[in-house]
């Protein structure tokens, strides 16, 4: 686990699960809990759970990750699209997008002008999750960095609702869920929302 750091210099945090943006002062106290994708999860010393974009990791004295270029050469193939989404994390769970369910449909089709447009259904984990945008941005942000992709279409939806069901076994898995009751601890749903 990560120990308590103070912030180097002022940067830019969104609340989670509000997704409200705020500035975080110089000197503020904060826990890394997390850093998958392209953000850093961390806990300030008063409490707040705040998401911090990789761009930043200076302000807690980190050197950036260095960006993974794809090479130009390799078509373009749905696996890349697949594999990108894979790359956008929930930022209060460790698990990526494509694994929580969180995809209900992924359509590539060829544009008229050329290139490839790519169109997302998603969903939330909570239909007022305030990180609905931002994880629609990060979507929006990896598709469109795919050699050939042109246009990005990212719709947020709430039907069917998320349920655990539609995560994948590699998930519930590592969240602890029971695979026969799908709760954690193996509790049945049924009990455990008496």
């Amino acid at each position: 686990m990560y120990e308590m750091i103070e912030l180097k210099r002022e940067c830019e945090a969104i609340e989670i699960p509000s997704g409200i943006r705020r500035m975080l002062p110089a000197l503020t106290r904060v826990r890394i809990s997390q850093f998958l994708g392209s953000g850093y999860t961390v806990v300030t010393d008063t409490g707040y759970m705040c998401r911090i974009d990789a761009k930043d990791s200076d302000a807690m004295g980190m050197t950036a990750p260095a960006a993974q270029e794809k090479p130009a050469d390799v078509p373009f193939s749905e696996n890349m699209v697949w594999d990108q989404l894979k790359t956008v994390f929930d930022p209060e769970i460790p698990v990526n997008i494509v694994d929580l369910g969180l995809i209900y449909s992924c359509k590539i089709t060829d544009r008229e002008q050329g290139g490839k447009k790519v169109a997302v259904d998603m969903s939330m984990t909570a239909p007022g999750c305030g990180m609905g945008n931002v994880l629609k941005a990060d979507v929006e942000s990896k598709l469109s960095s795919l050699p050939e992709v042109k246009e990005v279409d990212v719709q947020v939806v709430f039907e069917p609702p998320w349920n655990a069901g539609l995560m994948s076994e590699a998930a519930k898995l590592q969240l602890g869920f029971d695979l026969d009751y799908g709760m954690p601890g193996g509790a049945p749903a049924a009990r455990m929302s008496r």
